[in-house]
């Protein structure tokens, strides 16, 4: 047997040996991988039968080969540099965009996620509120070639003063990402111009208000309240942003340079925060807004996924919600309960304008019908078995599923990436 042979040997399962879910409603896992024994994963995108994902603990991100689902095989792995992580990225045609930001967990001073959830992250990661010229880990946008997809190479990169989060890019001349910058609390829009992929550049940016503290801005929410740009989903020319405790922002695009407000709806308070993904599902003039439990045991109260119609773009309005998983009670489980992400129907992938998976954490992964907007109705479910041994070194971390990101390929196959239990490939009976 070749060294080859033994590392497929050790590192691919078959489907009698898949770790059995805790929960499978018209669901079925078919596929699993350590992802070359590092279990760990946020973001993951399949381009071209690779899964590409993201690590929050292990550093830098790993491509597997899913082309067999049922035996994914890890074939590659970049480090990131120290003190940064990669945790999310994009993929298209031959290129992988790749963020640059700290490595937050990595720090002994975001132990407690409270200290980074509750606090703007312009004054929470450097010492100095709003300067990164100390800056100790590598801050931007990293371009990889992926035209033989085991072997990226980078090929550009656009430095950040404080880091990228998350990107928004399917191809084409503009990417969205979201960015920290010297001067400003914490992360806001910014529009890349990607003509010449070796070397991106900005073009445009929007903040909200009170955002910009080199400009004498001040803000009008309290200190522990966290006014962030996590992503913004494009259609067109119109941009739907998840603002975190600030709710949904829609901005027209038209003018990439100089993005305008076209309305802000904020529900928190009463509710908890935490918007994380905007998807506009235009055919139906619909919008799915999910908002992110981000503390153990429900402790930031109950997160909800919303439905908005969204006739009017300057006028969006919220006319129902998706139901919370209830068939245990996961908020004494342990870890967080409720939504995380949901699958973003990128071109290419599954696209769906009446179906939404989505990840619900330790309810593991969900898949929604919403044929009648104002009814929702789940139709399947996945709970993955707990990992088998904890990569994240936070202390009093409970061992249970924390289902992260979901990505669903043209042909209706389900990849779910978790914090310790590896990548999931999962059939959806519907």
């Amino acid at each position: 047997m070749s060294p080859d042979d033994d590392e497929r040997a050790r590192t691919a399962m078959s489907r009698d040996d898949l770790p059995p879910p805790d929960l499978a409603r018209n669901m079925r896992i078919v596929g699993h991988s350590d992802q070359g024994g590092r279990p760990d994963g946020v973001q993951v995108m399949v381009h071209r039968g690779h899964a590409y994902v993201g690590h929050i603990f292990s550093g830098g991100f790993s491509v597997v080969d899913v082309r067999d689902p049922a035996r994914p095989r890890p074939v590659a792995h970049v480090p990131a540099p120290p003190e940064t992580w990669n945790v999310h990225l994009q993929a298209h045609d031959d290129l992988l965009l790749v963020i640059n930001g700290k490595d937050v967990f990595a720090d002994q001073a975001f132990a407690d996620e409270k200290s980074y959830y509750r606090a703007a992250a312009g004054s929470a990661l450097t010492a100095a509120a709003n300067d990164f010229s100390g800056r100790t880990w590598t801050a931007g946008l990293a371009v990889y070639d992926i035209s033989v997809p085991d072997r990226p190479r980078r090929i550009g990169f656009m430095e950040v003063s404080g880091g990228i989060h998350r990107i928004w890019w399917t191809g084409g001349r503009w990417a969205y990402v979201s960015a920290l910058l010297d001067g400003f609390t914490d992360f806001i829009f910014m529009t890349v111009d990607m003509a010449d992929p070796t070397r991106p550049c900005e073009v445009g940016r929007y903040w909200l208000p009170g955002m910009n503290a080199a400009a004498g801005e001040t803000p009008s929410w309290p200190a522990n309240r966290k006014y962030g740009l996590h992503h913004a989903i494009v259609d067109g020319d119109t941009a739907y942003a998840a603002w975190r405790d600030a709710g949904l922002v829609v901005l027209d695009i038209a003018d990439r340079a100089a993005p305008r407000t076209l309305a802000h709806r904020n529900w928190s308070p009463p509710f908890g925060g935490g918007t994380h993904n905007c998807l506009p599902l235009p055919r139906r003039d619909l919008l799915v807004v999910l908002d992110e439990a981000v503390l153990d045991h429900q402790e930031d109260g109950l997160k909800l996924t919303w439905l908005f119609d969204i006739r009017d773009r300057t006028n969006p309005v919220g006319i129902s919600t998706f139901p919370t998983p209830a068939e245990r009670d996961y908020a004494a489980l342990g870890g967080h309960f409720g939504p995380h992400n949901i699958h973003e129907n990128r071109p290419g992938s599954f696209v769906s304008d009446t179906l939404i998976f989505a990840t619900y954490q330790n309810a593991g992964v969900r898949a929604f019908d919403i044929t009648d907007p104002f009814r929702p109705v789940e139709t399947g479910a996945l709970v993955p078995a707990a990992p088998r041994a904890m990569v994240d070194p936070r202390p009093g971390k409970a061992r249970v599923i924390q289902s992260c990101d979901v990505f669903v390929d043209a042909a209706g196959l389900i990849y779910a990436t978790d914090y310790n239990a590896g990548l999931s490939i999962i059939e959806f009976g519907g």
